[in-house]
Order: C-alpha cells, then sequence, then structure tokens
C-alpha cells in the first residue's frame, strides 16, 4: 500500500479562504495550489469500516470526514479514533442528509447548525466547512452554513466508486484536486484507488484543512 511522508509540518497553513461575500460562503470545487497536493475527502459516515483507521494510519494520510450525524449517532467513539488516531478532520453534512437545494432558510439552518452543535459538544470542535449533500445547494444554502459558522463549501473534481476512480475530465489527478469518497462496504478498495491513483500521477494526499483555513 503507498505511503505519503508530510511534505510539511501538519496544521501549518497554506492558504485562506475568501471571506464571504453578501453573506454568502464561497463554494471551493478545487484548491488552488502550484504544489502536486490532492485532498481526500469521505462522506456520510454511514458503512464504519473496521479497516478505515488502519489504511489512513498506515497510508499517512489525513483525509477530511464530511459526516452526516444520523450517521455518526451510535458510533461517535469510531470516528472520535479515525480524529485522534489518524489526524482526520471531522466537518459537517448535514443531520440528516437530505437534499437542501429550494429548501426554507429554517430548515437549512437546522440541518446545517444541528450537525456543527453535535459535533463541537461531541468533539469539541466546531466544524468549518461544508458539503451539502449531492452536491445541491442554493444560495440559501450559503447563506444558513455562514450563520452556522461555516466558512467554505466545499464539492469535488473525481469520485471513487467500487475501487475505480472516475474524472470528470481527463484521467490524471491534477495539483488541487479534491477527491470525494464514502463510508461503504468498499471503503477498502475505494480508498486503496485513491492512493494508487496519487502515487501513479506523482500527488501527495495533504489536509484539506490547511489550504481552506479562516
Amino acid at each position: 500500500m503507498p505511503s505519503f511522508e508530510a511534505p510539511y509540518a501538519f496544521g501549518t497553513p497554506q492558504a485562506k479562504i475568501p471571506p464571504p461575500e453578501h453573506g454568502l460562503i464561497p463554494v471551493v470545487k478545487r484548491v488552488h495550489t502550484d504544489k502536486p497536493y490532492v485532498f481526500i475527502t469521505i462522506d456520510d459516515g454511514q458503512v464504519p469500516h473496521p479497516m478505515a483507521l488502519d489504511l489512513m494510519r498506515r497510508s499517512k494520510t489525513r483525509p477530511t470526514l464530511f459526516l452526516t450525524d444520523r450517521y455518526v449517532e451510535g458510533h461517535r467513539g469510531y470516528f472520535k479514533d479515525l480524529r485522534d488516531q489518524a489526524g482526520a478532520t471531522i466537518e459537517n453534512h448535514t443531520l440528516s442528509h437530505p437534499n437542501l437545494r429550494g429548501k426554507p432558510y429554517e430548515v437549512q439552518h437546522k440541518e446545517i447548525c444541528g450537525a456543527s452543535d453535535a459535533y463541537q459538544r461531541e468533539y469539541g470542535k466546531r466544524p468549518v466547512l461544508f458539503r451539502p449533500p449531492y452536491g445541491n445547494y442554493d444560495d440559501t444554502t450559503r447563506k444558513a452554513a455562514a450563520d452556522c459558522g461555516i466558512k467554505a463549501l466545499v464539492l469535488w473534481t473525481e469520485t471513487i466508486n467500487d475501487g475505480a476512480m472516475q474524472f470528470q475530465t481527463g484521467t490524471k489527478l491534477k495539483p488541487g484536486d479534491v477527491v470525494l469518497m464514502h463510508f461503504r462496504k468498499t471503503f477498502v478498495e475505494d480508498y486503496t484507488a485513491f492512493l494508487t491513483k496519487a502515487k501513479e500521477d506523482g500527488m501527495t494526499p495533504v489536509p484539506l484543512e490547511d489550504f481552506l483555513t479562516p
């Protein structure tokens, strides 16, 4: 299994999140960097795979977990271990994973703030990044997220499903790419596919939070 040494001290800010405009947080799909860095993000938490911690630690990668609280419920210790023992970061993916686009402000605010409140209570840190379920959002989403303390809405450039990378354009990872996978039964195959492709394309996985700091 490929492993990666840190190209800099983890936790050292490399870039800043642009400030909100007109009360709306920025939308980030790719991180601006001229370094060979890519970012692995893992959504929802539906299947807390028992091999996840070992894979993260052995590969020396520190993914961003966009978690949905209804899946975290009952497994809070599992995700705490991923954070404390593997250096993963816990961010916001709503309370119940609805399609937010078109929903009233009150509904969106409850979904986003509710998850942030839960993670702050459980893990001692309030999320600063948000990924809308299905990638669907509107300006109401961006406003509600800002009001919940979120600093950026994060999308993605590639996905991994059933052990295969799926590219929107081209066939190689590029600097600044944000890769999406999920907590599924195929976690080992998916995570390994990312690690192998990153190594093959000369990219190093680094923490997203270091490049999207408030």
